[in-house]
């Protein structure tokens, strides 16, 4: 396999780079915006780099049929380029972007406010309001809260502990404030993979569907191309169709082994096999929460790791679809498994969010990545507490 890093003042040149040596049967597996440092930054302006591959095999290049092609790419790139210069737009960023929810959460709950009260003195001009309009205003929190499925006792929870310290006369910026602290407070600091003296060993569990294999592609992606790692995959999944062939397709294209095992009896030997690599991910068989038999295997293939010998991280994967009810019952399932974070997958299928703090505060367990798409090794990112934060409380548009 070949792979290759351009760097171009935007990613459609760079693109265009890699086109014009590797063709478009290529794919691109990363991009980034290199940043100038230190006295260069006044004299160059930044970089995107990207890194594309090409894979000779036969059953490589059928797979990269299905992808977007260069030029393909280019032409959206192209397209979006138009779009922007036809309409006069300025893109903001995703945060400038989160903040303007606010303000205009802000507006609309102080609108509220104003039509359902009559009194002049319970919201003032300059937006002091009373102890009576304090409540009204947590009100409008709560229900935004609660349209964002968040469960309605945790939302309570939330409301309780900061409606105390809440002055008799306070501001609505500073409510909305306290409100959004507490759930960053709630959410904590998300946990990712770290890689020290010992092979990091990364279990990804859960039920079927989730996307655990994608999820691992894209993860092995950034590692291996940012950060350099030498990396291996084991896979238990034997039972779903096709899934070994989708896990050696990911490996493929990243030069990455993989070893096929199935039984729990085999993962010392595949372990040693891969002693010397830096992290070795594994793919388990998406299994049933009712089923008693799957999960005792599961279990049995992550106690025969010595973790004494192995630095073992665990990720429970799930869907931020799935209906609370049974995120209760998957999780109930795994409560066996100690000390695993949790990452949640399909974020871009659904406008509520409410169910990643529920899990959290049900589980207490760390969360880690959030994942938004099909796109490997793009789609996946450190689980932003703060952007949750404001989401939660804007309603529901994400």
């Amino acid at each position: 396999m070949i792979v290759k890093k351009y760097q171009a003042p935007t990613e459609t040149q760079a693109i265009l780079l890699a086109k014009e040596e590797l063709g478009n049967s290529a794919v691109v597996l990363n991009s980034k915006t290199i940043k100038q440092r230190g006295i260069m930054r006044l004299f160059k302006k930044d970089v995107v780099e990207i890194t594309a591959a090409l894979e000779e095999k036969e059953f490589v290049q059928a797979v990269n049929e299905k992808k977007p092609t260069f030029q393909s790419k280019i032409d959206v790139l192209a397209d979006d380029e138009a779009d922007k210069k036809a309409k006069n737009v300025t893109v903001s960023s995703g945060n400038n972007a989160i903040e303007a929810k606010l303000e205009s959460l802000h507006s609309l709950l102080k609108e509220q406010m104003q039509m359902t009260s009559g009194n002049s003195e319970e919201v003032k001009a300059e937006g002091e309001v009373s102890e009576n309009a304090n409540i009204k205003f947590l009100k409008l929190i709560y229900n935004k809260m609660i349209d964002n499925e968040v469960d309605e006792k945790y939302v309570n929870l939330i409301i309780e502990e900061i409606e105390n310290s809440i002055k008799k006369e306070t501001t609505l910026d500073n409510i909305l404030s306290a409100v959004y602290q507490k759930i960053i407070l709630k959410l904590d600091e998300a946990k990712t993979i770290t890689v020290g003296d010992k092979t990091k060993i990364a279990f990804f569990i859960g039920p079927t569907g989730v996307g655990k294999t994608t999820t691992i592609a894209k993860l092995a992606s950034k590692y291996k191309i940012n950060e350099g790692k030498k990396i291996a995959f084991i896979t238990s999944d034997t039972y779903r169709i096709a899934a070994v062939e989708q896990l050696n397709t990911y490996a493929s294209i990243l030069d990455i082994p993989v070893k096929v095992i199935y039984s729990p009896g085999e993962i010392t030997e595949a372990l040693n096999e891969f002693k010397k690599f830096d992290m070795i991910f594994i793919d388990t068989a998406g299994r049933s929460h009712k089923d008693e038999k799957q999960k005792n295997e599961l279990f049995e293939l992550i106690n025969s790791v010595d973790e004494n010998k192995y630095d073992v991280e665990k990720y429970l994967v799930l869907s931020v679809t799935t209906k609370y009810k049974d995120l209760l019952n998957i999780v109930d399932a795994f409560k066996e498994v100690t000390d695993y974070r949790i990452l949640f997958t399909k974020l871009d299928e659904t406008v509520t969010l409410g169910n990643i703090l529920n899990i959290k505060l049900y589980t207490g367990a760390s969360l880690s990545y959030t994942t938004y798409g099909q796109n490997v090794p793009d789609d996946i990112e450190v689980t932003n507490v703060q952007k949750l934060a404001k989401q939660l409380l804007g309603g529901n548009e994400v």
